[in-house]
């Protein structure tokens, strides 16, 4: 998701841009998503780089790679240490790269079974939802999980007693936003559900929403899904700004990992139409992706950084946190 992604869905919505829900943030920036050789990234090395604050290879998963090697804790391994629940939201696979970096550590992101190891054994986070392929639901019972399988069985879920929820939605790719009503929760569905269960801990949480579809509908250079998907991610955040109006206490960051597809608005073609487009590639781009922020230590979003400065202003509004190997 690019500036020029974020730019074609709120055209597409409500006739400009400046208008999804994350872009009413007060401080805004720019952010350089280059891995640790300078090269274009992928989603492992750039959500490593949100995770742990290090630079690492291609296709790393919160490894110290170049270097010793060893496994560096995440911000969400911190958050769990000091007690606070956690959880991951993503409209693309649990499994994937993005959710991974803040969950697992491989030094490879396709070594599936060493993730959800990670998270089944190890990091144990409080809430999974996304596409469920590579964990069973045997498997997540056997970790203590409650497990729903579709909308239906997540909208019923007792948000006040469920502390350990795995939505394992569909072995296959979750339907794009263009399909309409699924027999599978949207984005923004997940997320309202994840944010009643966590928010009743009174140790305070960390959840991760990706709007996962977004980066394959920028693959394919298809504007139509790739604006849905933006939409909805923007009414997924709309959630997190709800559930936090009028609380101090709350950060909320709104990025990407990466922008896929060159793509550059060329006309505004007015609401509900798609903005006239070009794409330069269908794959990752070494362009800088927008950052938004709202809440506490904020103001140091502004600028531009490199994607490392994401984990250092989770780090200082909570108070100190600094990159660490695990043994």
């Amino acid at each position: 998701m690019g500036f020029e992604q974020v730019k074609a869905a709120g055209i597409y919505a409500f006739g400009e841009s400046g208008t999804l829900s994350f872009e009413s943030f007060p401080y805004t920036g720019s952010i350089s998503t280059n891995n640790a050789e300078g090269k274009t990234t992928d989603s492992a090395a750039a959500a490593t780089a949100m995770a742990t604050g290090v630079k690492v290879l291609n296709g790393v998963i919160s490894m110290e790679i170049p270097g010793s090697g060893r496994p560096m804790e995440t911000i969400m391994e911190h958050y769990k240490a000091m007690g606070k629940w956690t959880g991951f939201v993503t409209s693309a696979l649990i499994v994937n790269a993005t959710v991974a970096a803040f969950a697992a550590h491989t030094q490879r992101r396709d070594d599936y079974d060493n993730i959800v190891s990670g998270y089944l054994r190890k990091s144990r986070p409080n809430i999974l939802f996304g596409e469920g392929d590579y964990i069973s639901m045997d498997s997540a019972k056997s970790a203590g999980y409650s497990v729903v399988v579709d909308r239906a069985g997540l909208m019923a879920l007792d948000k006040k007693k469920e502390t350990k929820v795995a939505g394992l939605f569909s072995e296959e790719p979750m339907p794009f936003e263009s399909k309409g009503p699924v027999p599978f929760p949207r984005l923004s569905e997940m997320t309202q559900v994840a944010l009643r269960i966590l928010g009743d801990h009174p140790g305070g949480f960390f959840l991760l929403v990706e709007g996962g579809r977004i980066d394959h509908a920028c693959h394919a250079n298809d504007i139509s899904r790739a604006i849905s998907e933006t939409i909805e991610f923007s009414n997924a955040v709309a959630e997190a700004i709800e559930w936090s109006k009028w609380r101090t206490d709350t950060l909320i960051v709104v990025t990407a990992d990466h922008e896929t597809g060159g793509l550059r608005v060329l006309k505004n073609n007015g609401t509900g139409v798609a903005p006239t487009v070009s794409w330069s590639s269908a794959d990752h781009t070494p362009q800088n992706v927008p950052v938004y922020a709202w809440g506490s230590n904020t103001e140091s979003i502004s600028g531009t950084h490199e994607n490392t400065h994401i984990f250092t202003v989770i780090q200082q509004a909570s108070g100190g946190l600094v990159p660490a190997a695990l043994p």
